[in-house]
């Protein structure tokens, strides 16, 4: 027999149909880790790179401005993690800190910080499938893995018709933003620093309001924090410098800078760095308190927009391409005893053992240590850009390329190949009183302590012969 229904029974059971096929279909939708209770509309997702923080975050501003509840989102990328030797790491030991204090800082907002493990790109595949994502929102990154994964997901992204929405949040000025009259990129610095000084004003240099709209993160238990143990790191457990300011050391950075014993730096490379501070915010300081602090903060935009304009330094070549020809000597033994700090030039060796000890080395120090190598022992400088990012905690390509690149004479608006620091007169200079170098190099002035492994002034004739044959070369 069929059943007969009344037409209004039957209009109310077929609703009832059509609304549990809609839930089945929404509860589809939801991640399918037990226990979450994201909401089953369409969400935003905000992706954190390298701009770890909350406050006065470009990408975060915009997400919590559109149309949907924001899930905070990081991936601890395998492909980036995997290729780390020291499992004690303290870049990662300082992520992940970060991305604790930021999710209870969203816990108070009764949401969380998604957080996975994995390749960048299966863990798109992944989160695509497990949420109904709206929208992506990023700050861009210019480094050569970081543009090949973004592309990567973006493409991903497109395929499921979500929109990527990117940011400009690590530098005031990018890309194109900065260029000569002519309409080209600068390679020298003062042209540069003089362009971009007369270009920023009170609009570059605003920050975003993010505070205003942390109504707008999606309410939601979200699944727990991978550990570091998850991932094989462990932790150190030693404290990483202070977020906040020092504005007396920036007010005094041009009388101090310069001396490694002294407390006369900032240390906010680690924070700008992984965008723990807001560059804007250390901008309108520098501006107020010490314009040559704000040089500093213009290298760094310099060396960005080299990386953007000149592709050639994304890719382990010389910015000026006839330093490729130089004949280096790459004698293993040398570059393993200043690895070690065991040069016999103390203030040399003084920088290498402070930097592998605590994961910092003084920017004076930097520059005597970089020249030496690549002039003094006539060492490829790609091996200490190498070195110096397995150790650097503050550890930036564009900066650290850049650096290696100045010393070697091979970089854009350089020192000059025939320029070749003394560096006892340095330590003389800029550590008179040795503090530094006693601090570091405990041996000093014992038998223990080792003879100096090159003398000065052949190593120094030496490297301006091989510089000039190489760069003379027709």
């Amino acid at each position: 027999m069929v059943p007969f229904f009344p037409p209004l029974v039957k209009q109310v059971f077929s609703l009832a149909v059509i609304a549990g096929n809609t839930l089945l279909r929404q509860l589809e939708r939801r991640p399918k880790n037990s226990g979450l209770n994201l909401p089953m509309e369409k969400i935003s997702i905000c992706w954190l790179r390298r701009d770890l923080r909350l406050h006065d975050q470009a990408a975060l501003y915009h997400a919590l401005r559109g149309k949907y509840p924001v899930v905070v989102f990081f991936i601890f990328d395998r492909e980036i993690l995997d290729d780390l030797e020291d499992r004690k790491d303290r870049r990662v030991e300082f992520i992940y800190e970060q991305i604790l204090s930021m999710d209870q800082e969203l816990k108070k907002q009764q949401s969380g910080l998604l957080v996975k493990y994995g390749s960048a790109l299966a863990v798109w595949k992944e989160l695509v499938k497990e949420y109904d994502i709206a929208e992506v929102y990023t700050n861009g990154d210019y480094e050569q893995y970081a543009l090949a994964r973004d592309k990567a997901v973006g493409d991903l992204l497109s395929a499921k018709e979500i929109p990527l929405h990117s940011f400009k949040d690590q530098v005031i000025f990018e890309k194109d933003e900065i260029l000569s009259k002519a309409g080209k990129p600068y390679s020298v610095f003062t042209p540069y620093s003089k362009a971009w000084k007369a270009k920023v004003n009170d609009f570059y240099v605003k920050s975003y309001p993010t505070e205003k709209y942390f109504t707008n993160f999606v309410r939601a238990k979200l699944p727990p924090i991978p550990s570091l143990k998850d991932m094989n790191f462990e932790a150190v457990g030693e404290p990483f410098p202070s977020s906040a300011f020092k504005q007396d050391l920036i007010a005094d950075y041009d009388q101090t800078r310069d001396f490694p014993a002294l407390e006369g730096t900032s240390r906010m490379s680690i924070h700008l760095r992984f965008g723990t501070v807001s560059i804007r915010e250390l901008v309108r300081v520098a501006q107020e308190l010490n314009a040559t602090y704000l040089n500093e903060l213009i290298w760094r935009e310099f060396y960005f927009q080299v990386l953007y304009h000149f592709p050639q330094v994304n890719q382990g070549h010389a910015f000026r391409s006839e330093y490729d020809r130089i004949r280096w000597r790459n004698n293993e033994k040398e570059f393993e005893a200043w690895c070690e700090g065991n040069t016999g030039y103390p203030l040399v060796d003084a920088g290498m053992r402070q930097m592998n000890a605590t994961g910092f080395m003084h920017n004076r120090v930097r520059m005597v240590t970089a020249s030496f190598l690549a002039k003094h022992l006539l060492i490829d400088w790609r091996w200490g850009e190498a070195y110096f990012a397995k150790k650097l905690l503050d550890y930036d390509f564009s900066a650290n390329n850049g650096g290696w690149q100045w010393a070697a004479g091979s970089g854009c608006d350089a020192s000059p190949y025939f320029r070749v620091f003394n560096p006892s007169l340095q330590a003389k200079k800029f550590d008179p009183q040795e503090k530094y170098i006693r601090q570091w190099v405990k041996e000093y002035q014992t038998k223990e302590y080792p003879e100096p492994i090159v003398e000065h002034e052949m190593a120094r004739e030496r490297a301006i012969e091989t510089y000039r044959k190489a760069v003379k070369k027709n």
